[in-house]
């Protein structure tokens, strides 16, 4: 990887207005399917609730809103192998702040932990306080498409970057790509990594029904989870697995075909029994628009993943878990200690996938009491 180019330059995020009329033209150009036999999620995005929302962001969605939010936090951008890297950087006015990488999953992006950020760069007295780095992964949103990363490609970016920024010893905290990726940072760079916090884990030991005892509460959800996702919600991933360049031309191409797909892992995920607009809002799906990061993004699921036949290589960082019980997956802790050095194992009372986006606090509280005191 090319680390020679170490310049780092502010950056403020401005969408040319051209972009924003071309989406309201498409927009209002949209060819509508029929509604199906239903009108509800079992069959996908309702076409009632796809019209609404096509609505919503056609004539009431405010960009610019959205902008000035997303630059009133202190953001970054440098090269590292070669592709430009997006990153926000708040530090705290705390003198024994620590620092803390955060890494957002698919489909979302570094905004998930805006409403995170002043909560632990300077929580209430007594708190332990981070200087926060959190990067765009390369591929994803504002960072723009890319070929070729990995996770553990990621990873290696990432240990560049908090190294340019002068920090050498750190903790990190991630979900869903973003576990895979803090999980590797510790692998391969267990010097720099003093602990990292997950709300989810990728890959491991399988349980089977076979192999659960379905006395124990959460290895009977981690089954009902895993028919749930094989059977009925994942049918995403087989798609990005194998034809990701297919679906790329349909969600850039399309505002409602980009939005269809990512509201609907909003609701899925999110365990919204209704619209997921009361978890998460209706902005979020502008940032893959704009960035036209749909395919890019896709491809770490056939390219850039771990090869799950293999087990996974132990891992001796210390390792602390909130498990979400609204997430698509059911974590179970006698498997991760498998292969993890799980030291904190806490079971949230709410939120789902997208932990620090939906519970902010919660996450922020979690991150300071299970691993703030690791240096």
């Amino acid at each position: 990887m090319n680390t020679d180019n170490a310049v780092i330059t502010p950056s403020n995020l401005h969408i040319d207005e051209s972009e924003l009329t071309d989406l309201k033209a498409r927009l209002g150009a949209t060819r509508w399917p029929d509604a199906g036999p239903t009108d509800d999620w079992s069959d996908g995005l309702p076409l009632s609730y796809a019209r609404e929302l096509a609505a919503y962001w056609k004539d009431e969605f405010d960009w610019r809103a959205q902008e000035a939010r997303i630059n009133a936090v202190s953001q970054f951008t440098t090269v590292i192998g070669d592709h430009p890297i997006h990153f926000f950087h708040e530090r705290s006015p705390r003198p024994d702040a620590k620092p803390l990488l955060l890494v957002h999953g698919w489909p979302s992006g570094p905004t998930d932990f805006l409403d995170m950020l002043p909560l632990l760069t300077d929580p209430g007295e007594g708190q332990q306080a981070f200087d926060v780095v959190v990067p765009t992964i390369p591929g994803f949103g504002i960072s723009g498409p890319t070929n070729g990363w990995t996770l553990a490609g990621v990873a290696d970016a990432f240990a560049v970057l908090m190294e340019r920024l002068g920090y050498d010893r750190y903790l990190a905290h991630g979900y869903d790509t973003g576990a895979g990726v803090v999980r590797e940072l510790g692998l391969r760079h267990g010097d720099a990594v003093a602990a990292v916090h997950t709300t989810g884990m990728l890959g491991g030991e399988e349980l089977t029904p076979e192999t659960a005892d379905m006395s124990v509460p959460e290895e009977a959800r981690a089954i009902e989870a895993g028919m749930r996702y094989q059977y009925e919600i994942g049918a995403y991933a087989m798609l990005q697995s194998t034809r990701p360049q297919s679906l790329a031309y349909a969600l850039t191409d399309s505002p409602v075909g980009q939005m269809s797909w990512m509201v609907e892992r909003f609701h899925d995920w999110t365990g919204a029994q209704g619209s997921p607009d009361d978890v998460l809002g209706r902005d979020q799906m502008s940032i893959y628009w704009f960035f036209r990061t749909a395919g890019s993004s896709a491809r770490y699921y056939k390219y850039g993943l771990p090869n799950w036949a293999e087990p996974l290589q132990p891992s001796t960082i210390p390792t602390a878990v909130l498990v979400m019980p609204n997430d698509i997956g059911g974590l179970v802790r006698r498997l991760a200690e498998k292969a993890d050095n799980i030291v904190h194992w806490r079971k949230a009372p709410t939120g789902g996938h997208f932990a620090a986006w939906e519970q902010s606090a919660l996450v922020a509280e979690d991150i300071r009491e299970s691993i703030g005191h690791f240096d």
